[in-house]
């Protein structure tokens, strides 16, 4: 790649990230109605399948089935956790006083270590659960805040759905790269389906089983701490982690020793590697082939632009672009950068490589492009 054109590159990446964080009060509602659309979608295809006596379910019938099952199920955790909220809210300062007592007794800690600067203050600093309680019911707010925006989106995208193959075909049509431009978005489609299924499956299985296991234990608000293990582990490599040690921390707060501690830190411990480190990738197989390192990096650089919401957006935005650029030979070495063995799932002779997105415009102002007419 020559230096100026390395260059324009590099200013389109900034701008787009620089344009990401500026307009994320525009933007993350729209993102997020696309995840509400795509996720309605798949549910209603899923209804498709379904066969009563050989009868198929017609496709506004799924529709229908599909909005009220997402929509019942958004009522009913909302409903669990306004039912709950206010309590953990409540006991969370008990909790960090509990716990920052807790680890300031721990009998390996050396004291005078910490002379200079109270421990206390480092660990409040360190372990603050009100702050943490804050940024997430914060980052729920916004979204509860932008509810109206989000709908409005739904909305449209539901009402121009309809015409997204008539808008395919006349973009990519006239060049013949409709075929091409297709198969992208097939794949996206499947794989993007693929990981969402096999992820709602394994973390629903993982908060089932941990509010099983909390329950039995007996660690307070065992389901609302199940809710938060199942939604966490959506959130890639680090989201597993917090998940087995926010639980953990919790149930050395209610406590008086350690035991509770380290049962609960082994138990949830276990299930996130047995779920995550042996089912999950046995599940997903060589499907995306993510570089961990580049999962993490991606992981950084979303929250960082969106918060929470990037977080739980950062993979599926990684796959997308993983498979787009591995189509092309110009972009195809990124995708294996960011390949986790550098073997693409795109093989070699599904490269386009003369696409070259030119619309013709004579095609979409509907002139005749014959030159014998």
């Amino acid at each position: 790649m020559k230096i100026p054109g390395f260059a324009m590159t590099l200013l389109a990446v900034v701008l787009v990230f620089y344009l990401l964080i500026v307009g994320e009060a525009l933007l993350l509602p729209l993102v997020i109605a696309i995840a509400i659309w795509y996720l309605i979608n798949t549910l209603a295809a899923m209804f498709g399948r379904l066969r009563l006596n050989k009868y198929e379910l017609p496709r506004f019938l799924c529709l229908i089935l599909s909005f009220l099952t997402f929509a019942l199920t958004l009522w009913g955790i909302g409903g669990f956790l306004g039912g709950r909220l206010e309590e953990v809210m409540q006991v969370i300062p008990v909790y960090q006083v509990n716990l920052t007592s807790r680890l300031e007794n721990l009998p390996f800690l050396d004291m005078a270590a910490y002379q200079e600067r109270g421990l206390m203050q480092m660990i409040t600093e360190w372990i603050d659960l009100p702050a943490y309680a804050a940024t997430i019911a914060s980052s729920f707010a916004s979204i509860l805040a932008s509810g109206g925006l989000i709908s409005i989106y739904v909305l449209f995208l539901f009402l121009e759905q309809g015409k997204f193959d008539e808008k395919i075909s006349a973009l990519f049509g006239a060049g013949g790269q409709e075929g091409d431009v297709r198969k992208i978005i097939d794949r996206v489609r499947n794989d993007i389906q693929k990981y969402i299924s096999i992820k709602m499956f394994t973390s629903s299985l993982t908060g089932l089983l941990s509010y099983l296991f909390l329950r039995a234990v007996d660690v307070d608000f065992a389901g609302v701490w199940g809710l938060v293990i199942f939604l966490l582990n959506f959130i890639p490599t680090v989201g597993s982690i917090i998940a087995t040690i926010f639980p953990a921390m919790i149930a050395l707060a209610q406590s008086e020793g350690y035991s509770l501690f380290l049962l609960v830190l082994a138990g949830i411990g276990i299930l996130q590697i047995g779920i995550g480190n042996i089912l999950e990738p046995r599940l997903m197989g060589s499907s995306f082939n993510l570089s961990p390192i580049v999962i993490l990096l991606n992981l950084g650089l979303w929250g960082y632009i969106w918060g929470i919401p990037g977080m739980f957006l950062c993979v599926p935005f990684l796959i997308i672009l993983t498979i787009i650029l591995s189509h092309f030979p110009q972009t195809r070495y990124i995708s294996v950068i960011l390949s986790s063995d550098g073997k693409l799932r795109v093989p070699a002779d599904e490269v386009i490589d003369d696409f070259d997105f030119k619309p013709n415009m004579a095609a979409l102002l509907g002139r005749d492009t014959n030159p014998e007419n």
